[in-house]
This record gives structure tokens, C-alpha cells and sequence, in this order.
């Protein structure tokens, strides 16, 4: 759920000078525009820092870290980190509080360990790059500090308390195409910014555009830039990247563009609209045919209620010919999405509400199956995984690092193939500290070993269901939720609405089975991340 660019080591003084603290008085659309890929971060005001205590020994210069290119700081120094607000493929990120000031702000730690290659740390630079270069623009999330140190990059953004934009939608309980209109509006409008500037997105989704806070008429803001790039017009990328059903049908076939962040914005549209995305599938895989093959349902509730020109706009943006789909100035000219347009007043069919909460329902029950799994399996069958994670403990401390996990697996002569030990070592690390304690090494390679037979799912399925009845109440969810802390104020019936397929208001076995079986369809297709493009 990140990137930034190479340069020369910069002082303190230079950053305080480049950034100018939080005042945002950002100055690094200049900066950056040159494609120096100087990667300034601001710091906190001058004021929060106390002199240094005079010394007869001039001050040790912190080494220069590999990913940002200037000397290495502890973000913990300045900031409080705090709970986690949220998790990606390439990030976590936690609430902070910067310590001098008390104003709270996201913190996204980006571990140093998986950046595995030059692209990897280009990408990094890249992304604190771009977020320097949007810096100031209303609609985009701020970016007040980057920092390295030995472990991890850490990136301090503005703090986005309002939640998704889905969500703001669905609590309140109705709304109008001129509400969905007036929503799209901003949204290209950001991306017309982000073109203009010469930034492609490249990952636009509903879950990437936050509210700044709670008020009614709350800012909307984009966010994560961990797939963007810089463009010039004429550039031609081929990299898979994107989140499934907003991927555009070029992106699939490796010759792309700006236009794929008006594709994902179509999509967007469309769900706005109906409730539901235009390409699906149970697989990733289904969903990339569905996108290759370019049908869009008008046929189905609610569209034949829809106004004709919201049908007529969303066609354009979804054009499968990105030279013929319409640019981001063209949408916001288009007679519906205008302020004071065609896009009706009247309210939206309940269905569609009802269908949104549905799609955005995250997958918190099979988290929780999974787990359950892996505390669930016998000594027997772990027994083989237990000596393994001894042996690479050789201090008894209850971890292991990353390297002893890969020295390990190498000593086990394990089959594992390169690829397999680099997810298992990604996904054993599940709260991103850089060590793995027994439990995640168990959790991790039960899943590599595929622990996922017919008999692990009746266990979890039997840990669910305490009555016995065959059946997985909204009361014995919402127990084992709060059993693993996953419960995030969600309305169980939401949850229980995603697997229940015969709408008896619980979950069977065959369900439970056919939920834990389904592919996950949100994640990036493609951990690689490199931005090659030819002129």
C-alpha cells in the first residue's frame, strides 16, 4: 500500500532551509521540477529543537543513508509513533504525534529490507520526490518530513482523521448523482493537477482518497504515491502495476499512459453509480479477462433509472481506446460532472448504498480464519516448523532476523524456490519490526506449506461455530473478532453479508469453505515495481 529519488547528501540546515518546517510554504514544484532527484524532507520548526549543549569535540556526522542520500534520523526523535492506522504491500503506517508541538500526523514505515534492488530504491526516492513536487496543491495529502535510519524509511504525512471516501458515502445513508457528480469532480480534478504537473498516479482507487477530518464539508484528499511516476509527454510504460479492478486495459498489455488514471476514475465512477465495479470476477485473473474484453453492464438495476448523460460519461472515461478516452480537462467539461449541470437531484435507489457496503466490506473474517488456522494445527504437524525456527534462534531470544531466516532455509536444504522464500519472509514479518517471532514464523509458513486442506478449514470453521449449530452467528463473530482485536467498529452484518450466500443472515460451512477459497483480488498484481518506458 512507497517510492522517492537519489541525490547528494543534504544538511539539516539545507532541509530546514528547502522545507521550511510545517508552515507549508512549499517551494518544491521548483525544487523538484529540475530533476535534480534531490529528495528534501521538511522538518519540524526550528523552535522544537534545543541547542545543542556546547562541546570542545566537533558533532559526529550521522552516516549518509543509501535510500534518501543525507545523513541518517531516528523519526522517533521528533515524533511519538502510535497505533497502526493502516497496511500495505510496501508499508505500514501508524499514527504519530510530533513531540514538540503535540499535532499528530501519519507516519508510513517503509522497510529498508525490502527494497532488494536499485529499482526498489529509486522507487522509494521516487515517491518522497513527487510528493515534495505536489506539495501545496488543497486536494493532495501533504507530505511534512521524510526519515531514514538503519531499518526503515520513514515518510510523515499529513493525518487524513475523516476516513475513505466510500465510507463517508455509505454513513450517510443516501445520496444523489448531483452528490456523485460533485465528488467526481474533485477527484479529476486532482488528476488533472497531477497531470499537469507531470505525475501519473497509476494506482487511483476509492481507498486512496481520504477525508482531512470529520466536518460535513471535510477536504478531500489523494494519497499514496507509491506507484507514481513522472512523465513526459511521448513516454510509453509497460510496468503491471495497479489494484485489479481499477487497472486499465492497457496497462495489461504493457503500453501505457497518463489516460490509465482516467480509466480507474471511470471505474470509480461506475461503482458510485451502481454499487457495484464494471469488471468482476472471482479471480484476479477472471477480472483482468473481464477488463481485456471491455463490456460494461447498462442493462442491469439501477442503471435504466441512471440519467443518460452520466451513462454517456462513463462510457468515455471507460473508452478501451485510451487515445479516444477523454483527458481529465474534458471531463470536467463534460455537461454532467459541471457545477450547476445535468446531473440530477434525485436520490439514488437504497440498492446501490446497500451493494457499496458490501463491496467495501474488508476481509477481517478471513484474517481472523486464518489465524485461527495456524493456532489450530497440531504439534505433530508443526513439529518440523518448531526445530526449523529453534535452530535459527541461536540465542534463544524467541526472534529471528531476516538473515538468520534466510541462512536458516538455506541449512534445511529447503525446496522453497527464491521467489517462495522472499514472500515467506514478507509475510512472516507481519508487523514490519524487521524480526519474526514464533508466532508469525508459524502463521507465515503455514501458509507457504499450503495448511489450507479441508481439515484446517472444519477446525476454524468449529472454533467460529461454539454452539455447535452448523452455523456462524453474528454474535460468534463478533466473539472471535474481539478474541484477535480485529473488530474496527464495523457492523458485523456487513461481514457476515460478504459470505452469506443464501442471505440467511449466517454462515455455513460451505460458505465459510468457499470464503477461504476465494482468491484475494485487491492486492498490486505485481510486487515489481520498475518504471521502464521507451520514447
Amino acid at each position: 500500500m512507497g517510492n522517492c529519488c537519489p541525490g547528494g547528501a543534504e544538511t539539516p540546515a539545507d532541509n530546514a532551509e528547502a522545507d521550511k518546517g510545517e508552515t507549508n510554504n512549499q517551494q518544491s514544484s521548483d525544487n523538484n521540477n529540475n530533476n535534480n532527484n534531490e529528495a528534501s524532507a521538511t522538518t519540524p520548526p526550528p523552535s522544537s529543537k534545543p541547542s545543542p549543549p556546547p562541546s570542545s569535540k566537533p558533532a559526529k556526522q550521522a552516516p549518509i543513508g543509501p535510500v534518501l542520500g543525507r545523513p541518517m534520523e531516528d523519526v522517533k526523535a521528533t515524533y511519538s509513533i502510535g497505533k497502526e492506522l493502516g497496511r500495505g504491500q510496501f508499508g505500514v503506517t501508524h499514527l504519530c504525534t510530533h513531540k514538540a508541538s503535540g499535532k499528530q500526523y501519519a507516519c508510513k514505515t517503509i522497510a529498508k529490507r525490502k527494497l532488494v534492488n536499485k529499482e526498489d530504491l529509486e522507487d522509494v526516492r521516487r515517491e518522497v520526490q513527487i510528493m515534495h513536487h505536489l506539495t501545496g496543491q488543497p486536494n493532495i495529502v501533504e507530505l511534512v518530513g521524510a526519515f531514514e535510519d538503519k531499518q526503515s524509511v520513514n515518510l510523515v504525512m499529513e493525518l487524513c482523521a475523516g476516513g475513505e471516501l466510500f465510507d463517508r458515502m455509505i454513513a450517510k445513508g443516501h445520496y444523489t448523482e448531483r452528490g456523485a457528480a460533485s465528488l467526481l469532480r474533485t477527484i479529476v480534478q486532482i488528476v488533472h493537477t497531477c497531470h499537469s504537473m507531470g505525475v501519473i498516479h497509476r494506482d487511483l482507487k476509492p481507498e486512496n482518497f481520504l477525508l482531512l477530518n470529520k466536518d460535513e464539508n471535510s477536504p478531500l484528499k489523494a494519497t499514496d504515491f507509491g506507484l507514481s511516476v513522472f512523465y513526459k509527454q511521448g513516454e510509453v510504460f509497460k510496468d503491471l502495476v495497479g489494484s485489479a479492478y481499477y487497472i486499465a486495459p492497457e496497462v495489461l498489455k504493457r503500453k501505457y499512459g497518463p489516460e490509465v488514471d482516467i480509466w480507474s476514475v471511470g471505474v470509480i465512477l461506475y461503482i458510485l453509480l451502481c454499487g457495484v465495479p464494471p469488471f468482476w470476477a472471482e479471480s484476479e485473473t477472471g477480472i483482468f479477462n473481464a477488463i481485456l474484453r471491455g463490456h460494461i453492464d447498462f442493462t442491469s438495476d439501477p442503471w435504466p433509472s441512471i440519467s443518460p448523460q452520466a451513462k454517456d460519461l462513463v462510457r468515455k472515461m471507460l473508452n478501451m481506446d485510451p487515445k479516444q478516452r477523454l483527458t481529465a480537462y474534458q471531463v470536467l467539461n463534460h455537461p454532467w460532472i459541471k457545477e450547476d449541470g445535468e446531473a440530477p437531484d434525485t436520490p439514488l435507489d437504497n440498492a446501490v448504498l446497500n451493494r457499496l457496503k458490501q463491496f467495501r466490506a474488508m476481509d477481517q473474517f478471513k484474517k481472523v480464519a486464518l489465524k485461527v488456522i495456524a493456532g489450530c494445527l497440531s504439534e505433530e504437524e508443526i513439529m518440523g516448523l518448531k526445530q526449523m525456527f529453534k535452530g535459527m534462534d541461536t540465542d534463544n531470544s524467541g526472534t529471528i532476523t531476516i538473515e538468520e531466516l534466510k541462512q536458516g532455509l538455506a541449512k534445511q536444504g529447503t525446496k522453497l524456490t527464491e521467489q517462495e522464500v522472499k514472500q515467506l519472509m514478507e509475510a512472516a514479518d507481519a508487523d514490519g519490526n524487521g524480526i519474526i517471532d514464533y508466532d508469525e514464523f508459524i502463521a507465515a509458513t503455514m501458509h507457504m506449506n499450503r495448511m489450507n486442506r479441508a481439515d484446517h478449514v472444519y477446525t476454524a470453521f468449529q472454533y467460529f461455530d461454539k454452539d455447535n449449530s452448523g452455523y456462524i452467528t453474528i454474535e460468534e463473530l463478533e466473539q472471535a473478532l474481539h478474541e484477535y482485536n480485529m473488530h474496527d467498529g464495523r457492523d458485523i452484518k456487513e461481514i457476515i453479508a460478504e459470505v452469506d450466500a443464501d442471505n440467511d443472515g449466517r454462515i455455513n460451512y460451505d460458505e465459510f469453505a468457499a470464503m477461504m477459497t476465494k482468491g484475494h483480488t485487491e492486492a498490486v498484481p505485481t510486487k515489481k515495481r520498475r518504471d521502464s518506458f521507451i520514447s
